[in-house]
């Protein structure tokens, strides 16, 4: 089942993020974005997922906005604050509680996309205890699943939430690079491990990286 760690932490209420981040795992704000048809990419860009791509919902299509230049708004929790301002991103969401998103950032060099996918694994592995160093109603556990031989690497991540009103949210990540690109695919619906699809979403992560170029 993969390496896991609870902890439960105590410290001061710090803004809004934390909430916002925890809203984009359990998928509430991403069906406002409108579906977009599927574009060629230009020459030399990296080709984010298509919906049907994404793990199967069992009563729901995935839909997709378009691809965006920039960081998204608000930041996904973990990675976020490593994210530049070239990063691309995509939001799918379906009709219910479950969403996803894919972020690339193309670096100028493979030892630069090298260590940037460190510094995002790093961000992961030290996710939990972040988030509720962040806010004290927050409960965050967290495990890793492991790397997958595609391309460069890719190694997968989930992260449960339980906050003291109520909610909880499991969301999966991953880091993949090819060359000098990295993606962070994200997958989060409201529930626990017992509802990640974790072998539908390495296979989606397996896709992401093998598409980049």
């Amino acid at each position: 089942m993969g390496e896991t760690m609870q902890i439960r932490a105590r410290g001061i209420r710090v803004v809004r993020t934390t909430v916002a981040a925890l809203a984009a795992v359990a998928g509430v704000a991403a069906a406002a974005v409108p579906a977009t048809a599927a574009t060629a990419p230009a020459p030399g860009t990296p080709r984010f997922l298509e919906p049907a791509e994404l793990p199967p919902h069992p009563a729901s299509p995935w839909y997709a906005g378009p691809v965006t230049a920039g960081q998204p708004d608000p930041l996904p929790m973990c990675v976020g604050d490593a994210l530049p301002s070239t990063t691309t991103h995509r939001e799918y969401w379906t009709e219910y509680d479950t969403n996803a998103q894919q972020i690339t950032v193309v670096e100028r060099s493979e030892q630069r996309a090298k260590d940037f996918a460190a510094l995002l694994r790093k961000d992961l592995a030290g996710c939990a205890k972040k988030l509720m160093r962040q806010d004290p109603d927050i409960t965050a556990t967290q495990k890793y699943y492991g790397r997958l031989n595609v391309e460069e690497g890719a190694h997968v991540y989930g992260i449960h939430t339980a906050s003291a009103w109520g909610s909880s949210d499991i969301g999966l990540f991953s880091v993949g690079r090819d060359g000098t690109t990295v993606t962070v695919v994200r997958w989060g619906q409201m529930g626990n491990f017992q509802h990640a699809r974790v072998s539908d979403f390495k296979a989606t992560t397996a896709t992401a990286v093998n598409k980049l170029y």
